[in-house]
């Protein structure tokens, strides 16, 4: 080659080399500034929780600290869970898709992961929410009742580390059961350490005059706080933290204080509280009924009503109490300016709406649980959406909130516009037993029965879930049930 040439190439090579340098430095200082646009997630999860708080619209309840949360952020008066039952409600929410209707959803799922691993499938099921965020960085901590069994693990008494409900998922999954021994005494507690054995012998509801440390979720949030400052410290890493709260979860107990509002309070009447007419979901509460209630019914005994709907009131105040000590802390932390946080209640609960005290039918009481969403700086704090959305949508809202790739497997959609908009534009919800699914639209609520039985009940009637038009009504029947079953065509 000659002088001239090799000279000329040596110059192009030089400068190529200093474009790869460049663009390097660029990409490299891209991807530190997209570390610190993401931001950390605080998920709150609450057992057994109906939409009934302050910020809600229910005066009589006190919640100050859920409405204060809600005074920062979204609240969407018209979230449905995709199943009426802890487990399986908890698989859609943590996996963004509609799945199995039973409590062991998530060891289906989990077994699936084993076996796909053994045949080289690993990649078979798509990973959960914080399984997704892990890929992406963030440490993943859990503690309490975040998937079905608080601390998330199988087993006699669910501690058995070789049996994790939601394998690659979490740094750390954990569950200080204290007094109660394990997750399965701390599910079932009442104060001071008393474990449910026959449950006809512990009583349905309790008011004991000791700290939060006295029933099981004050110790839980204790270690919820000292995660969080463990997370808070490492600034090399966004945190995803996941915190289960107990209460109200059966049986209802929670320290005196929080009862003192209710003791002579003027609560509602029960809307529909009779029992329906023809073939429904309807069930006999057998999971209340089960608990010592000396000998009264509160289907038949108004007093009895009213008591029990007293202690479930004050069970939800020492819940909203826990969860002020998570946002007190974070804000004390400084890390609340970047951190997106969603408080979830994991289905909703009768309190003798259609004569059940429970959950498990596919009724707007069963199905309708709050979500409120706080994005840091979002446009509009204190906002209120109406719009129909699901459990399954908070996974990809996250993702959009928190600033990481969002999946494609999901079945739900992001709610970032409707967060950050206003955008009152919603989409029918999906739910469903082993027996019956449903589909809500924002006026009517169709279920049908596995045998072809099918129900439909429109919400812009007084009547509203008591009185079924299918008969009068094929056309819509038709059109809502074709929906129902394309949706759920590909769980």
């Amino acid at each position: 080659m000659r002088s001239g040439a090799r000279h000329v190439m040596e110059r192009l090579t030089g400068l190529i080399a200093l474009v790869l340098v460049a663009c390097a430095f660029q990409v490299a200082g891209a991807a530190e500034k997209n570390d610190q646009q993401r931001k950390n997630v605080l998920l709150i999860c609450v057992d057994d929780l109906r939409p009934e708080l302050a910020c809600f619209g229910a005066s009589y309840i006190h919640s100050p600290h859920i409405d204060a949360l809600a005074a920062e952020g979204t609240a969407f008066l018209r979230h449905y869970v995709q199943a009426p039952t802890c487990g399986a409600s908890r698989f859609a929410m943590l996996t963004g898709r509609y799945g199995p209707a039973g409590n062991m959803a998530l060891f289906e799922r989990a077994k699936q992961i084993r076996d796909g691993r053994e045949n080289g499938e690993a990649r078979a099921v798509p990973p959960s929410m914080p399984a997704w965020f892990r890929r992406h960085g963030y440490t993943t901590v859990s503690v309490g009742k975040v998937s079905h069994h608080p601390g998330g693990r199988g087993g006699p008494d669910w501690d058995d580390p070789a049996q994790p409900e939601m394998p690659d998922s979490w740094d750390r999954h954990l569950l200080p059961a204290g007094a109660w021994q394990h997750p399965r005494g701390w599910m079932h507690g009442l104060a001071n350490g008393e474990i449910r054995g026959d449950a006809k012998a512990m009583d349905v509801f309790q008011s004991f005059d000791g700290d939060d440390t006295a029933y099981p979720d004050g110790d839980s949030v204790n270690e919820a706080l000292r995660q969080l400052d463990q997370l808070v410290s490492d600034a090399d890493r966004p945190f995803f933290l996941a915190v289960g709260i107990l209460r109200p979860h059966l049986p209802f107990g929670a320290p005196a204080r929080y009862m003192e509002p209710y003791r002579d309070a003027d609560l509602p009447p029960i809307p529909h509280p009779h029992k329906p007419a023809g073939k429904t979901t309807w069930h006999g509460s057998g999971e209340f009924m089960k608990y010592n209630r000396w000998g009264r019914d509160p289907n038949s005994d108004a007093d009895f009503a009213t008591e029990v709907r007293r202690h479930y009131a004050a069970c939800v105040t020492f819940a909203d109490a826990q969860v002020g000590r998570l946002m007190q802390r974070l804000k004390e932390s400084g890390a609340d300016g970047n951190t997106v946080v969603v408080l979830w209640g994991d289905h909703g609960w009768h309190l003798g709406e259609h004569a059940i005290w429970g959950k498990h039918a596919l009724f707007e009481e069963s199905l309708r649980s709050p979500l409120v969403i706080r994005s840091p700086h979002a446009p509009r704090p204190g906002s209120q959406s109406s719009a129909v959305v699901e459990s399954i949508d908070v996974f990809p809202t996250l993702c959009d909130l928190a600033g990481i790739e969002p999946p494609d497997f999901p079945h739900g959609v992001s709610l970032a516009t409707l967060v950050n908009d206003g955008s009152e534009e919603g989409h029918s919800a999906i739910a469903y037993t082993g027996n019956a699914s449903t589909i809500r639209t924002p006026t009517h609520r169709l279920i049908l029965h596995k045998d072809g039985h099918v129900e439909l009940y429109d919400h812009r009637t007084a009547a509203g879930e008591t009185e079924n038009l299918a008969a009068s009504h094929p056309d819509l029947v038709a059109e809502l049930t074709a929906q129902l079953k394309g949706r759920l065509a590909h769980r």
